[in-house]
């Protein structure tokens, strides 16, 4: 297993994932999350070009994708019913998605980020139970509530080293 940057070449491969997520999301009762377009080939062009897609892949295949960013989020600037752990520089975890055969991405990812920066911030739909859990299982701690660019809520953790 390995952790490497995406590439326009995997493109396939990562849309075929996301659709697999976009189909659990649905049948586990997250319909509105990742529901229309988004993240679509466009998104995931633009994290290529700016080098922040990773793919999770073994020998046979790519397994995983998500996009990982050290830098402020600007949808992290204002939280509300609650506070972030801390003010230091974080990296946050965004866009993930696994393919259902391999177990663990989640994981893998946040060991990954781990690896470039000690401070994560990841947040997801409150109808995202499964996240939920795995966010919860990885250390984070549940900090508030974060707006997107839509103005949709999201549950907004902190993992602090």
């Amino acid at each position: 297993k390995m952790i490497r940057l995406a590439d326009k070449k995997d493109m396939e491969d990562i849309l075929a994932i996301v659709k697999i997520a976009k189909q659990y999301m649905k049948e586990s009762g997250n319909v509105t999350q990742w529901a229309g377009v988004y993240p679509g080939q466009e998104d995931f062009q633009e994290d290529i070009d700016k080098s922040q897609l990773y793919v999770c892949c073994n020998d046979e295949m790519i397994y995983g994708v998500f996009a990982f960013v050290i830098g402020n989020d600007p949808n992290y600037c204002y939280i509300e019913n609650g506070q972030w752990l801390n003010d230091k520089p974080y990296g946050t975890i965004h866009r993930i998605a696994g393919n259902g055969k391999v177990k663990g991405v989640f994981q893998e990812a946040v060991d990954f980020a781990k690896e470039q920066i000690a401070n994560l911030r990841i947040d997801t739909h409150e109808d995202n139970k499964t996240m939920q859990h795995l966010i919860e299982k990885a250390g984070f701690q549940k900090c508030g509530i974060v707006y997107m660019g839509d103005g949709s809520p999201r549950i907004a953790y902190q993992y602090e080293a």
